[in-house]
C-alpha cells in the first residue's frame, strides 16, 4: 500500500495536506539549482499550482504502490528538466495561450491532415508548402505520425519505434523543429500525434523486454500462459478481426503472451506501472518542446485494462490523461490535448474538458453526415445532436468529413430506436450502400475489417468516391457529377459552421478519388484505409486549378465557404442550437454570438428541391431582411412563403447586429 491516504481534491487552490507534505519533501530532495531564477520562480510557481491535482489522480491510479513517493520525485525531476529545455520562443507562447485560452475557437480557425510524404515527400517538401498551406486559409496542420517505425507495416506509423527519431526518408528531428517554427511564424497551430496507449515491438523498451530484462517486461503486458489472457478476451471487441482474433499475440522466442489490441507488433503499454507513466511523460514532453500546439491522443479509450469489462474507457484511463494534463500545464501549458476517441458518444464527451481534452473529434457528426446522404433523411442528425453536440464551452470539437482512417457507425442506438430504426439493420445498411453493394448507391468504397462472425465492418473511401463523383465520372454523366459536387460542398458546410475546428483531410479540397495503388503493395494490401490516402500529385493540384473540372468547382466552392466563415466572428466563439425543420430531408442550425450576430444554416439533404416553413425564422432572425453569406446576396424573408431549397443546397442567413 502506499504511504499516503486516498483524500480526492479537484481544487488545485485548496490541497490537501499530503500533496503538501510530499511536495515539500520533494522540492527539498531534488537539485533545481540548473534552473535560471527566472525559470526557477516560474516552475516552483506552476508546481504548486498543479501538483495537488496531480497528486491526487496519480493517487487515484497508483494508491496500492507503496513506491509512489519514489515515482512522484522522479516525475518532478523530469518535469523540471524538460522545462528547463523549452526554448524561450515556445515559453512566449505559453504566455501567450495562458492569456488567451479559448484561441481554438476562433472563426479564422482552419485544419488539414496529411501524411508529410503523400502531401510533400518529405519535410523539407512541406516547409515549401506553406505558401499553399496560407493561400488555403490553414491556421491548424495535424502531420499524421511521422516517427520512427518497423519497415513495411507499420499501421500507417502508429507503430512507434523511436517517439524522439523521425523517420530517416522524411527528414531529421531538427528539421520538425525548423518546420515547427516557420508554420508558428505564419500563424499555423502544428499538431503531431501522442500514440501512447502502445509502442512498436522493435521499440528500445520492447527489444529490452523480448532480451528477458523484468524491468521492461513490466512496461507491458505480459503473460506466461493464455489463462488471463482468455479471461480479458471473454469481454473484449475485436478491433482488427481479419488480421488476428483476440487482442494478444504469443511471442514464440520467449514463449510468452503480450497483449496487443491493434496489430501484433503493436505492444500494450501497462499504465498499472507508474514507470511507465513517468516515462510516456518523458516522451511527451520531447514532443511538447519541438513546437507542436496540440497532441493527438491516440486509442485513449483503450489505455486502462480492468478484468471482466471491455478495457475501454475506464475510470483509471480519465485519470491518467487528467495526470498527464496536469503535467503539461507544469512544462507546456500552450499545448491542448485532442482526444481520438471513437467509441459511443456517450463515452466520447466524457473526455472533453479544460483539465483533460480541450479538443475533441468529433466522430458522431461525421457518421452522421454520410448517413443523411446515404438516406436522405435528417431525422437521426437531428434528434442525436439535439441532446449531444453540446460541450463544455471551453473545448471545441473538431469536425471532419474525412479523415486518415474508416467510417465507424458511432450513432447511439437508443437515439435510433426513438426514431423506429434498428440499429444493428440500419449499420448493415449504411455497410452495403457505401461500398456500392447497395441498389441505387453513389457511392464507391471498401470494406474495412469484416467481422467473420456478427458481418460488422467500417469503410473506407476519399471524400469524393464516396460523395459519387467516381461513379458520375465514370459514367460520364454531367449531371450526376453536378450532384456529387453539391454532395461534396454540402459535407464541408455543415463542418465549416456548425462550430468548432473544421478538419479537412489533405486532398479533399482537390476532390481527389480513391486511390487503388495499395492494392498491389504486400505491406498495405489487406489495409483498405490506404485507398483514401492519396498521394497529393501536381496532376491533381492542376485538376483543382482547371476551369470547367469537377475537381475546380470543389475547391473553388470550398474556397468561398472558408472566405465566408474567417469574414464573420459567428463562425467562432458562438453556441449552436439545432432546430427541428419540419422537413425530413432539410438540417438547420442557429449559431449566435455574445456580440448578438446570428446564423441560420440550413441544408438539403435531398436530390430534390425541398420547402420549410419561414415559421423557422420567427424569433431567430428578428428582422426581414438577413444575408446569404454563400451567395452574397440579401435575403428577404417572407414568412407568408416557405423557404426553398434546391438539390443538396446550403443558405447561410446571417443577422448583423
Amino acid at each position: 500500500m502506499s504511504q499516503y491516504k486516498h483524500m480526492p481534491t479537484n481544487n488545485p487552490h485548496n490541497p490537501t495536506n499530503e500533496s503538501k507534505k510530499c511536495l515539500t519533501r520533494i522540492l527539498a530532495a531534488i537539485d533545481l539549482s540548473f534552473l535560471n531564477k527566472t525559470d526557477h520562480k516560474l516552475f516552483l510557481s506552476r508546481v504548486e499550482q498543479h501538483f495537488p491535482s496531480l497528486f491526487d489522480l496519480l493517487l487515484q491510479v497508483y494508491d496500492k504502490h507503496y513506491d509512489l513517493h519514489y515515482h512522484l520525485q522522479q516525475l518532478v525531476e523530469t518535469l523540471a528538466s524538460n522545462f528547463s529545455q523549452r526554448k524561450a520562443r515556445l515559453k512566449k507562447k505559453d504566455k501567450q495561450r495562458l492569456a488567451d485560452p479559448l484561441w481554438h475557437k476562433s472563426e479564422q480557425m482552419l485544419g488539414m491532415a496529411c501524411y508529410v510524404d503523400l502531401m510533400a515527400g518529405d519535410l523539407a517538401g512541406l516547409l515549401e508548402k506553406i505558401p499553399y498551406f496560407k493561400e488555403l486559409g490553414l491556421t491548424y496542420l495535424h502531420l499524421m505520425p511521422l516517427y520512427k517505425s518497423p519497415e513495411g507495416d507499420s499501421d500507417g506509423g502508429y507503430a512507434v519505434s523511436d517517439y524522439r527519431c523521425v523517420n530517416p526518408t522524411l527528414g531529421t528531428t531538427k528539421d520538425l523543429q525548423r518546420l515547427a517554427e516557420a508554420l508558428s511564424d505564419e500563424g499555423i497551430s502544428l499538431v503531431l500525434d501522442f500514440v501512447f496507449n502502445h509502442t512498436a515491438d522493435d521499440h528500445a523498451w520492447a527489444k529490452a523486454a523480448r532480451a528477458g530484462d523484468s524491468e521492461y517486461q513490466d512496461y507491458y503486458l505480459m503473460f506466461d500462459d493464455r489463462r488471463m489472457p482468455d479471461q480479458y478476451d471473454a469481454t473484449l471487441r475485436e478491433i482488427f478481426p481479419s488480421v488476428r482474433r483476440g487482442s494478444f499475440s504469443y511471442l514464440p522466442d520467449i514463449d510468452k503472451w503480450v497483449w496487443t489490441t491493434f496489430n501484433n507488433f503493436q505492444w500494450d503499454l501497462n499504465y498499472g506501472n507508474p514507470a511507465v507513466f513517468r516515462a510516456i511523460v518523458d516522451e511527451m514532453l520531447f514532443l511538447a518542446n519541438l513546437g507542436c500546439d496540440s497532441l493527438r491522443l491516440d486509442a485513449l479509450a483503450f489505455i486502462w485494462k480492468d478484468l471482466g469489462t471491455v478495457c475501454e474507457n475506464r475510470p483509471k484511463a480519465h485519470a491518467l490523461i487528467k495526470a498527464f494534463n496536469s503535467c503539461l500545464q507544469i512544462v507546456a501549458p500552450a499545448v491542448v490535448f485532442k482526444s481520438e476517441a471513437i467509441v459511443h458518444p456517450d463515452e466520447v464527451v466524457k473526455y472533453i474538458a479544460p483539465n483533460e481534452c480541450q479538443l475533441s473529434y468529433n466522430p458522431l457528426l461525421m457518421a452522421l453526415l454520410w448517413n443523411s446522404l446515404a438516406t436522405q433523411k435528417t431525422r437521426l442528425i437531428t434528434q442525436s445532436l439535439s441532446h449531444r453536440f453540446e460541450i463544455n464551452p471551453h473545448c471545441s470539437w473538431v469536425n471532419y468529413v474525412r479523415c486518415h482512417d474508416d467510417i465507424g457507425w458511432t450513432f447511439d442506438d437508443g437515439d435510433a430506436a426513438h426514431l423506429g430504426i434498428n440499429g444493428y439493420n440500419h449499420r448493415l445498411f449504411l455497410n452495403q450502400f457505401y461500398t456500392g453493394r447497395f441498389e441505387g448507391s453513389f457511392a464507391l468504397g471498401l470494406g474495412f475489417q469484416e467481422n467473420p462472425e456478427n458481418g460488422d465492418c467500417r469503410v473506407c473511401g476519399s471524400l469524393a468516391s464516396l460523395a459519387g463523383l467516381q461513379q458520375a465520372l465514370e459514367r460520364n454523366s454531367p449531371e450526376l457529377i453536378a450532384l456529387a459536387i453539391k454532395r461534396i460542398l454540402l459535407l464541408n458546410s455543415v463542418i465549416l459552421s456548425i462550430g468548432g475546428v473544421p478538419l479537412l483531410y489533405a486532398g479533399d479540397e482537390l476532390a481527389m478519388l480513391n486511390d487503388y495503388s495499395f492494392q498491389a503493395d504486400p505491406h498495405k494490401v489487406h489495409d483498405a484505409r490506404w485507398v483514401n490516402r492519396p498521394l497529393i500529385t501536381q496532376e491533381a493540384l492542376n485538376l483543382a486549378h482547371q476551369t470547367g473540372t469537377p475537381q475546380y468547382a470543389v475547391n473553388v466552392g470550398l474556397r468561398k465557404l472558408i472566405a465566408a466563415r474567417k469574414k464573420h466572428p459567428v463562425f467562432g466563439n458562438a453556441s449552436t442550437q439545432i432546430l427541428r425543420t419540419g422537413n425530413d430531408h432539410c438540417f438547420a442550425y442557429l449559431r449566435m454570438a455574445e456580440n448578438g450576430e446570428r446564423l441560420l444554416a440550413i441544408c438539403n439533404f435531398s436530390a430534390l428541391e425541398q420547402s420549410i416553413s419561414a415559421d423557422i425564422l420567427h424569433n431567430l432572425l428578428p428582422a426581414r431582411e438577413v444575408t446569404d453569406l454563400i451567395e452574397h446576396n440579401p435575403f428577404v424573408i417572407d414568412f407568408s412563403k416557405p423557404i426553398k431549397l434546391g438539390a443538396y443546397q446550403v443558405i447561410w442567413l446571417y443577422l448583423k447586429v
